[in-house]
């Protein structure tokens, strides 16, 4: 029963510190940004043949416009499995094992 605390603080605090996203208006000047409240996806679009990345809404994202949900999602290079992915994986070999 405390693994489900542990588990349930974990998660509310990697929600309370804020979603991280890239933002840029091209590859190379891209840089990590904590989103302002509000804001729950980051989102990557091409204008004009320039990878535009930034921070945005998922109930706002137009159909050329890629949105995702995640720190650091909107990157090139896959970032691997979340925290919370992991930790439910552990609970679920933890309860059937």
């Amino acid at each position: 029963m405390q693994f489900y605390g542990v588990l349930v603080m974990m998660v509310t605090l990697s929600t309370a510190c804020g979603l991280k996203c890239y933002i840029c208006s091209s590859e190379s000047e891209c840089k990590e940004q904590t989103c302002p409240s509000g804001f729950d996806s980051c989102s990557t679009t091409m204008v004009n043949g320039v990878t535009v990345k930034s921070c945005g809404l998922l109930s706002s994202c137009p159909s050329p416009m890629k949105c995702c949900k995640g720190d650091l999602c909107n990157s090139a290079i896959p970032t691997g499995s979340s925290v919370f992915l992991l930790m439910v994986s552990s609970a679920i070999i933890t309860l059937f094992l």
